[in-house]
């Protein structure tokens, strides 16, 4: 019973896969404006050619012999012909058929099947270059196809004028109309074959940039949910230890830490829930204020110094993931004891600055390991509005923190610098 199911549902696949491959095959077909049907009436319309050397058959009686060879011929003429045209110009098995070698072999086997036959049964079954012209335009790369249709209007010229024996003797009424036929025909099918390949490379493109959408958004969303939980969780990690040293010590202040876990935790469910339902923008101030409350309860003395004023809602927002950003990293790498926030604006520029006393060359390190997030989705969003960013070792000369400074050793520092009115704004969505 267990291998039976497991037979039906490899069925199962298999056919939706099949039917997810036919719909996928079928909108280039929609986008064309030429349904199958239609591409099959239009293909099956020019085997009326074969009218001629039909008619031709019966007026002049042949001996059985050449009468079945020229049946079968025509016969062979009609199903290769109907197997070479059948595909859809846009669909992939046109192109599929198209490099294949066996269709070329057929190609070249039929050419020289209409030339056999015109030369031995006589003019009638040039009447067949019509649907190699078709085949030709179809089948061949353009180049090739533009040389062979060239051929093919050639050969029906020379084959008359050398069986008549000179030119007056040609019947040009019927030999005009056939030329003109076998170039028009043939022009028309490139002119379709390369339409089709068009629209095959368009949709092809327009599948690979929804393709690229998918993940772009998915970075987006997990770059998001990464400074947002990251900030958050490491937030409630050093105030649930806090609450571990001061449970037994100071139950009171305990009490009050536990409740700002709660809090914090609420918060981050809401900031998640507000990411994942939409874009979500941070807020300066409230990075700030909720920079500060973390580096404290980590015990990490800070100063912050913002003279940037009202910035526009896109550069609020980066800088606002700068100091998130920033202060988590100084807590979870750096093992730093001071913290100094700057952000100013001078010469139309706004700076942010998040620098601090900790061991700068494990901070850069674990810092810049991580690809698409932290750090590097912190510099996605300053390149986006034209801005840029250094996160590099310093001689932390500057530094004060409280009343306790810290000069003359290494430190690190995380700058952004961001156009105070930048003209990117308005020209570029951001995502941020």
């Amino acid at each position: 019973m267990k291998t039976v199911r497991a037979q039906l549902a490899q069925g199962y696949a298999w056919w939706e896969h099949q039917l997810t491959n036919m719909e996928g095959a079928q909108e280039p077909v929609a986008a064309s404006g030429i349904s199958f049907h239609l591409w099959r009436l239009y293909q099956h319309f020019w085997l009326l050619c074969l009218l001629f050397p039909i008619v031709s058959l019966v007026q002049a009686h042949p001996a059985p012999i050449r009468l079945f060879v020229a049946v079968a011929a025509l016969v062979f003429f009609a199903a290769s012909y109907t197997w070479l045209m059948w595909p859809h110009p846009a669909s992939s098995g046109a192109r599929i058929r198209a490099q294949s070698r066996t269709s070329l072999i057929l190609f070249a086997v039929l050419v020289a099947l209409v030339l056999a036959l015109s030369l031995i049964y006589g003019f009638a079954f040039l009447w067949l270059f019509i649907g190699v012209s078709a085949i030709a335009g179809v089948l061949l790369p353009v180049r090739s196809a533009f040389l062979a249709i060239t051929i093919l209007i050639l050969l029906p010229l020379v084959i008359s004028i050398g069986t008549s024996g000179s030119v007056a003797r040609v019947d040009w009424l019927q030999l005009i109309p056939l030329v003109l036929l076998v170039r028009g025909l043939g022009l028309d099918m490139i002119g379709v074959a390369r339409l089709s390949s068009a629209i095959r490379e368009l949709h092809a493109a327009r599948e690979e940039l929804a393709r690229l959408a998918v993940l772009e958004e998915r970075l987006r969303m997990a770059r998001d949910l990464h400074d947002l939980l990251g900030h958050s969780l490491s937030l409630i990690t050093l105030k649930s230890e806090l609450v571990g040293r001061l449970v037994e010590k100071e139950p009171t202040r305990a009490v009050q830490e536990i409740r700002e876990v709660e809090l914090a935790a609420r918060q981050t469910l809401r900031e998640v829930r507000e990411a994942v339902a939409g874009y979500r923008q941070p807020v300066l101030e409230s990075e700030l204020d909720g920079a500060q409350q973390m580096l404290s309860a980590a015990g990490i003395e800070c100063t912050i110094k913002h003279t940037a004023g009202m910035l526009p809602p896109a550069t609020d927002a980066v800088l606002a993931w700068t100091v998130r950003e920033g202060v988590t990293n100084v807590i979870r790498h750096s093992r730093a004891r001071y913290c100094s926030i700057r952000l100013t604006r001078e010469n139309g520029a706004v700076h942010a600055e998040v620098i601090n006393d900790g061991d700068p060359r494990q901070e850069k390190n674990i810092v810049w390991r991580r690809a698409g997030s932290g750090l590097s989705g912190l510099s996605e969003r300053v390149t986006a509005l034209g801005g840029h960013m250094e996160a590099l070792t310093i001689q932390v000369t500057e530094l004060e923190a409280g009343s306790t400074p810290s000069t003359g050793k290494e430190g690190f520092r995380l700058l952004v610098e961001l156009p105070a009115q930048s003209s990117t704004m308005s020209r570029r969505k951001v995502r941020l």
